[in-house]
């Protein structure tokens, strides 16, 4: 199945109830799920981006996208992981 039918099944099971998300929020979900599977377990991954997600669901889409990026450039800072 394609990415954009996907979403769009996903967004009838949910009653039109799933935001848009954009080109930036998605790189940046991605990136934050990347960090997660690839500094923890894979299942942190889809979790990971849950809370992010529900964290920030409030906030306009082009701050939502700011914050998430923000949030991935600080779990991806390799001085960061060394310190802890």
């Amino acid at each position: 199945m394609q990415p954009e039918s996907w979403f769009v099944q996903l967004t009838a099971a949910l009653s039109g109830e799933a935001p848009v998300v954009t080109a930036d929020e998605r790189a940046a979900l991605l990136d934050l799920a990347r960090i997660a599977a690839h500094t923890s377990e894979r299942w942190t991954a889809p979790l990971s981006t849950f809370v992010a997600g529900v964290a920030l669901a409030d906030l306009p889409a082009d701050e939502r996208a700011r914050r998430l990026r923000a949030l991935v450039d600080d779990l991806d800072d390799p001085d960061d992981s060394a310190a802890g």
